[in-house]
């Protein structure tokens, strides 16, 4: 085996992970898989700039993660940066900080690229399942972007698309540095038009109808998970897999976007950099499964981060 790091830094998460990847069987271990908000992407679609404040949060992120790797002895790193650092202007600035914490330079990939390894992470483990047909359509729900795959063994098609959790709430919901509490029904339709717009987009590349099997990452997809099962508290060993269907998902994102803050906020499977962000995030969930006609959502804890180890290995 080799032991192996993998860093996905976007918009509004920071997550590591240390494992040992054994390629010939296709089995990745995990010594070390965890997440921080630091919310990079703040105030990107607005001014075009990484602001000073969500630098500081991520290289903070940075030197915690270079002890985690250090400790661990991993023989290999791969920092993978997405969304916001791909919009800033002042991304040299991103790319020095991490370059002098961890001693490896940030790759900002392209949205096709952040499709491959998205699709590798999620899908390598379901070669072998066959109560899930193909081809897959993987939809990653990220802060900035939103990433549309279709495969079977390996991607057929890809498109990344300006949607996501954190890019919708603020384009939309803030005022004066405020978030709308509930947002109001104009504000949810100006979000919806924009997801439609982008479905219509990705579909002019991915055959979104052709899929057979949904499967959904990252936060705002597990979260739905999390709050469809009634957990009283984050537990991925109950989300990763999990199927949620269309009908609970529009009554979670019906709800999610009629309650305040400090009502999201008591929810004990929500990560506090969520609170203002799931609304949107879940919304985008929605449209995606409406649109293609999917009846249930399979939950995927494994995404992008593993793509990168995989990559890595």
């Amino acid at each position: 085996m080799t032991r192996v790091a993998a860093i996905d830094c976007g918009t509004n998460s920071i997550r590591l992970l240390v494992a040992d990847a054994d390629p010939a069987t296709g089995e990745l271990v995990d010594l070390d898989r965890r997440m921080t908000i630091v919310r990079l992407g703040q105030g990107v679609d607005r001014t075009g700039r990484l602001a000073p404040e969500a630098l500081e949060r991520t290289f903070a992120a940075c030197r915690e993660y270079a002890a985690i790797i250090k400790e661990h002895g991993a023989e290999r790193l791969r920092f993978v940066a997405t969304s916001a650092s791909r919009d800033a202007e002042n991304r040299e600035d991103f790319v020095r900080g991490v370059l002098d914490i961890l001693g490896v330079e940030p790759e900002v990939i392209t949205g096709d690229q952040e499709a491959e390894f998205s699709f590798t992470g999620a899908t390598r483990e379901l070669s072998g399942r066959t109560d899930l047909a193909r081809p897959y359509l993987v939809v990653d729900i990220g802060g900035g972007s939103t990433e549309f795959v279709v495969g079977d063994d390996r991607v057929r098609a890809a498109r990344s698309v300006d949607v996501g959790c954190v890019r919708m709430t603020e384009r939309h919901l803030v005022h004066d540095g405020e978030v709308s509490d509930p947002p109001t029904e104009e504000q949810i339709a100006a979000i919806r038009a924009d997801i439609e717009a982008a479905l219509d987009l990705a579909g002019q590349t991915v055959p979104l109808r052709e899929a057979r099997t949904l499967v959904g990452l990252a936060g705002s997809v597990t979260t739905v998970s999390a709050i469809a099962q009634d957990l009283p508290d984050y537990d991925s060993a109950r989300i990763h897999h999990s199927r949620v269907s269309r009908a609970r998902v529009r009554e979670i994102t019906g709800h999610l976007l009629r309650s305040t803050h400090a009502e999201r906020a008591t929810i004990p499977s929500m990560h506090p950099g969520r609170v203002d962000v799931i609304g949107a995030g879940s919304l985008v969930l929605l449209a995606i499964m409406e649109r293609i006609g999917a009846e249930e959502v399979v939950v995927s804890e494994h995404d992008i981060l593993d793509g990168i180890a995989w990559s890595v290995a």
